[in-house]
Order: structure tokens, then sequence, then C-alpha cells
């Protein structure tokens, strides 16, 4: 299993880091596209659509996603776009988890198909215009999410497995627990003072998330780093729901050893457009 992740990884990093730094953003546009449009097909299977079925959602969702592309919506300014999503992942998304995983079911299937196909293509917008924003701001907003991760698996790992450890939601995700979600947002503010003093340092032609931030002010950044980390955590519990009321482990085996792509970036899609709404704010 760990040499398949190893190569997997490589493998992947293989073809985005060029398209990442490519100074055109089309190439990595292309590939966000293929990337969301996989995602959306693991979503169809996920909540009951056949093989045939989820291969048209996923077509579906890359014309939507090239449709907005040749609109022009990349180069423009969306903050109700951005806010309308926030608010949504805000409300739908604790209402969602606080239903618990019996209720997921219980909802009509075109209603989740539509739920998660608007999510899917709204973050791709996001991670588009984010790019256009420059490499370091597009950096910085994953980085957000890995750190996030990293930091509460981590964290679980030492003061969870020392104590008696808080579950987070016992019934989504057992392996998550309150001490990985504080740690996960100790981790985020390290990274957040960092990047900051490396935007100082450097003078980069785009400021990261943190630099925008911080023009704002040093509550500001943290109140912003805090509410993007917990949202992550969202996002990433909303996934495990849905693969919970389906029955399955993984969104889909498309990344040996790492799942599927919703198993990837499960916590960006709420991450990535509320970062978006920082931003233009």
């Amino acid at each position: 299993m760990l040499k398949q992740r190893v190569i997997t990884a490589v493998l992947l990093l293989l073809v985005l880091l060029p398209a990442l730094f490519y100074r055109e953003a089309a190439p990595f546009n292309v590939l966000a596209l293929a990337f969301i449009a996989a995602a959306a097909w693991e979503w169809a299977r996920l909540n009951g659509y056949d093989l045939p079925g989820s291969y048209l959602v996923g077509a579906l969702c890359a014309a939507l996603c090239a449709g907005l592309w040749w609109a022009g919506w990349l180069g423009q300014s969306l903050p109700q776009v951005w806010l309308l999503t926030g608010a949504l992942w805000v409300l739908l998304g604790s209402w969602i988890l606080r239903a618990g995983v019996p209720a997921w079911g219980q909802f009509k299937r075109s209603l989740r198909l539509l739920v998660g196909l608007l999510a899917l293509v709204v973050t791709w917008l996001a991670v588009a215009q984010a790019k256009l924003i420059g490499t370091n701001f597009l950096l910085s907003v994953f980085a957000l999410v890995w750190v996030a991760d990293m930091g509460a698996y981590f964290a679980g790992r030492t003061w969870g497995g020392r104590m008696v450890a808080r579950k987070l939601a016992a019934s989504i995700s057992p392996g998550k627990s309150w001490e990985g979600v504080w740690g996960g947002m100790v981790a985020v503010l390290l990274l957040a003072w960092a990047w900051t003093r490396f935007d100082v340092w450097a003078q980069p032609a785009v400021p990261s998330l943190y630099g925008h931030l911080a023009e704002r002010g040093p509550v500001f950044v943290v109140i912003a780093c805090l509410f993007l980390a917990a949202m992550s955590v969202v996002g990433d519990l909303v996934e495990s729901l849905v693969k919970r009321s389906a029955g399955v482990k993984d969104s889909s085996k498309l990344l040996p050893g790492h799942g599927g792509v919703l198993d990837r970036v499960d916590a960006l899609l709420p991450s990535l457009p509320l970062a978006m709404m920082l931003y233009t704010f």
C-alpha cells in the first residue's frame, strides 16, 4: 500500500507541478477541470447512479466548467458567488452533519446530485481564478488544507492516543477527534505566520492568501485562518458521510493507494471558494 501511495503521488506531482508553475494558467485549468470531472463521476456513483449515468454526470460537469471558462467568468470578480457559496457551505454543511448518515439517503437522488455538482463546478471556478491571481496565492490555499490535515493527524495520534480522545463525529468518521482539530488549527496559524514573514522578506509579485489577510490586521488573519481550517474539516466530514451512506470506504479506485479524487479534494471544496470570498471582500 505504501509503495502504491508513493508511486501515485510521484506521478501526480510530475503532471501537476509543471502545469502549476507554467506561466500560462490554461494547462493547469485543464488539468483541474479533468480532476473535477472525475470527482463528479465519483459523486454520481456514490449517490446511486449506474456507470453510464455517472459518465454523463462527469461529462456534464466538464461541460459546465468549460462553459464558464468560455463565457469569461475566470476573469470576472464574483463576490456574490463566493458569498453565496460560503453561506451555503456553512449552513447546509453543518445541517447535513447534524442530520447524520441516515438522513442523507432520504433526500431525492437528483437533489443530492445537484448539490454535489454545483459544489464541484464552483470549486473549479475558484481554483482557476486563484491560479490567475498567482501561483503563490493558490499554493498558500492548498497548503492551508494540507497543513490542517497533517496537523490534525499528528495531534490526534499524539494526544488522542494518550487520553480518552473526544470523538469529533463518531458516527461519520470514527478516527477524527477534537484533539486533531485543535492541532490542525494550531498548525495552520503557524503556517500563516511563516508565510506572511516570507511574503515580507521575498516580496513576491503576488502575495499569498495570508499576505492579503494581513492587510486587515493580525486578528483578522487568525479568525480567517481558523474559519478556513474548520471548514476544511466540514468538507472532509461531508464526504465521509456520503461514503458511509453509500457503504464504501473510498470514493473510487482512480488513484491507487489514495482512493478517489474526492478523497483528495474533499477539504478543498469549501476552502477554495471561501478563500476567494475572503480575497474578494
